[in-house]
């Protein structure tokens, strides 16, 4: 009887249904809820939406999506420890909060988010370009104030600046005052992502002077050609100061190629370790994805429907991110 058990364990076993150890599948682990900062710009929202779609159809978390931008969103996670994931955190212009995260511990950079880094600085359209070959840097913008007034206010120019709550709120605010440009400029809010795209829009459509700050990759950049202005070698103590609201004397450098991260609270490592080696390897091309928001643009699509465009038609991108039965797990849902 022993012998013949033996027989039939070998038969058993050689099919693979014992005396195997069993492989054990990727899953959402130990964690309840994941929670994802979506931040007001399509690249961020559209990068929420696809880990959130991964992290639910791929590793089965009840993934929750919670409304963001940079500075809110980087200090709740030094604080509170949420979100458990910024997709699209922007380092550099959050570099003091960061800086404390680094010191704290309780957040950790899983992931450069963009291949190439982020581009940030303050942009004019092409014609403009061409029109006014003497403004080619931000220092020629203090003497050339009138090719930017509006009829609203026509002895200023008007210099648009960052949304509230966008990192970079902070460091154009001190550039603005470093450049000594109070005296002849108006340093317009736009109040969002959305009013300053638009209004970006509505002045290359118009071929209409205008000078705003943008970032890279977007679709911004791409669709209405801008060219961004010129500024010194970043240098990274003034910078630094540059983030500060509290900088006693900003002084003039550029931006660096920016760091752009993927942020996850460190717990999520504990939790969910499955999760957290998918957002270790999170990682899109640049020009992939200005390409992929120039089309959510043109054809009006949301955050979520730019999300699923992508998992249906770039799966050489995302399927290096995960296992291959997580992969499947995707494909199956689309």
């Amino acid at each position: 009887m022993k012998l013949k058990l033996t027989f039939a364990t070998a038969a058993l076993a050689a099919f693979g249904l014992v005396g195997a150890a069993p492989v054990m599948a990727a899953d959402c682990g130990k964690t309840g809820t994941v929670t994802i900062a979506e931040m007001t710009w399509l690249s961020s929202a559209t990068l929420a939406h696809i880990a959130k779609r991964i992290m639910a159809d791929g590793y089965g978390c009840d993934a929750q999506l919670v409304p963001g931008d940079t500075v809110p969103t980087a200090t709740s996670m030094l604080t509170r420890g949420q979100p458990d994931v910024a997709p699209e955190l922007w380092v550099s212009t959050a570099q003091t909060i960061w800086d404390q995260m680094q010191e704290k511990g309780n957040v950790y950079k899983a992931s450069d988010i963009f291949a190439s880094g982020g581009i940030e600085g303050w942009w004019i359209p092409d014609y403009l370009a061409a029109e006014h070959p003497e403004i080619k840097s931000v220092e020629d913008l203090k003497a050339n104030w009138e090719v930017f007034a509006e009829a609203a206010n026509p002895g200023q120019g008007r210099m648009y600046g960052c949304p509230p709550g966008w990192g970079c709120e902070i460091i154009t605010n001190n550039l603005f005052k470093a450049l000594g440009m109070g005296e002849t400029y108006e340093l317009f809010s736009p109040g969002s992502g959305e009013n300053l795209k638009a209004a970006i829009g509505r002045a290359v459509t118009r071929e209409k002077p205008i000078v705003a700050y943008y970032f890279g990759p977007s679709d911004v950049i791409g669709k209405y050609k801008l060219v961004r202005l010129d500024m010194p070698a970043y240098d990274a103590d003034k910078f630094v100061c540059l983030t500060d609201t509290n900088c006693a004397n900003p002084q003039l450098t550029g931006w660096a190629v920016g760091e752009v991260a993927v942020a996850v609270v460190t717990s999520l490592k504990e939790r969910a370790p499955d999760v957290a080696a998918f957002l270790g390897k999170l990682q899109v091309p640049n020009q992939e994805l200005s390409t992929l928001l120039a089309y959510a643009d043109d054809e009006r699509l949301t955050p979520e429907e730019t999300a699923e465009y992508f998992l249906k038609t770039q799966e050489a991108i995302w399927s290096t991110w995960v296992p291959a039965d997580v992969a499947d797990k995707i494909r199956a849902k689309l």
